[in-house]
């Protein structure tokens, strides 16, 4: 199991006593900053991708609306890692898929072959205010792909589909990777999940905050579905790499020292009242409180966020409770493990630190634990799935 990373550029509020835009501007700039410098010692510690979000108008959160931008700066001060679209926005409003093959095409040059290209649909809040059909969007997710393949793989390419009418032209320039870098899609639900297995994408798991027992029935429907896929592009990606909460020191002391609970809890508030807003707001409260629980739970004073933790569905702890917990997804067949470290209102220096000790003491295990792995698979023969991605105890 690889190590990844994920960056959606926190900046949460306040944003300081400035008038507005200083403030803002001041939060902002040192959130890309810093990102930058973690990024740049993450690559020379062996992790294995950094991806990065396209989100639009998520204030205090995600404030990172190019990562094609993010990427092409990484592609000149990084060397090893690769570096992922998490996600590119298909549907034709938010970028005509001409645009999507020219910029992921221009990345995967400037950074030698070292890009992943991971697509998704967005959320309501961002598809209205983009103009998008939401109706349609799941459609015009799978055209555009097949649209901006063919525009890598062709040299001259015309398209007459559904949603786009496309006269022949060469589309410039061509991917590095041949013929084209790895394709994912984010998955958040069932749905979604059942068109990725399908489809032969790479399954990028956005669900956080669930029972990892449910994460491992996800990924056995996925690698049962992926042993037969009907592949939309000539590379098949069957792998699995899903996201949680990461914060590493040396010990658990030092963790809540750097005010780990507070941002656990600010990253699921924001979550769940940005939720509840786009996506049913038109729900009573009491079907709203059935939705997030731990909400009103908190308002009273009944909840503590150390449950994430204790139950794993976070990684938080020193480097020993770390790896313990990370070896629960490893079990449960996840390739790469997606830690996001830049949240809440977690000190630059306690990420820095966070990524040394992952980069230090946990990569190693992880390897060596991989290659024990594999000898045992050579020597026994293939393991039963179902027992590889069981549920944990």
């Amino acid at each position: 199991m690889k190590l990844d990373l994920l960056y959606e550029i926190d900046v949460p509020k306040p944003w300081g006593d400035k008038p507005h835009p200083y403030g803002q501007r001041e939060h902002e700039q040192d959130a890309y900053r810093e990102a930058l410098e973690q990024i740049q010692l993450a690559d020379k510690l062996g992790f294995n991708t950094t991806w990065h979000v396209e989100h639009h108008f998520r204030e205090g959160r995600s404030h990172s609306p190019a990562p094609e931008v993010i990427i092409g700066a990484l592609s000149q001060c990084t060397e090893n890692l690769r570096l992922g679209f998490g996600v590119t926005l298909m549907p034709h409003a938010f970028t005509p898929p001409m645009r999507v093959a020219e910029k992921v095409a221009t990345a995967d040059i400037l950074s030698n072959g070292r890009v992943e290209w991971g697509t998704g649909r967005s959320t309501p809040m961002e598809q209205i205010a983009f103009g998008v059909d939401r109706e349609n969007s799941r459609d015009q997710w799978q055209e555009a792909i097949e649209a901006v393949v063919g525009m890598w793989e062709s040299e001259y390419f015309e398209f007459h589909g559904k949603y786009l009418d496309f006269p022949r032209r060469m589309v410039t320039p061509k991917p590095y990777q041949d013929p084209h870098p790895p394709a994912w899609m984010a998955a958040t639900s069932e749905g979604s999940d059942a068109v990725t297995r399908s489809l032969g994408l790479g399954l990028l798991s956005f669900s956080i905050m669930q029972p990892i027992q449910k994460m491992a029935s996800q990924i056995r429907q996925y690698r049962e579905a992926a042993a037969k896929p009907k592949p939309l592009t000539r590379v098949t990606t069957n792998k699995v790499a899903a996201y949680t909460l990461v914060h590493c020191a040396d010990s658990m002391e030092e963790c809540e020292a750097n005010g780990i609970w507070d941002s656990v809890w600010w990253w699921y508030q924001n979550l769940a009242e940005f939720t509840l807003e786009w996506e049913f707001p038109h729900f009573s409260q009491e079907q709203k409180d059935q939705i997030f629980p731990l909400l009103k739970m908190q308002e009273s004073g009944k909840f503590d966020p150390k449950v994430f933790s204790d139950a794993d569905m976070i990684i938080v702890g020193d480097p020993d409770q770390c790896y313990e917990k990370m070896v629960k997804y490893h079990d449960l067949g996840v390739d790469q493990l997606i830690c996001y470290i830049q949240f809440g209102y977690l000190p630059h220096e306690s990420i820095m630190k966070t990524l040394e000790l992952l980069g230090k003491e946990i990569i190693p295990k992880l390897e060596k634990l991989d290659i024990e792995t594999t000898a045992s698979v050579a020597a026994n023969g293939a393991l039963d799935p179902s027992k590889m991605t069981g549920p944990i105890d």
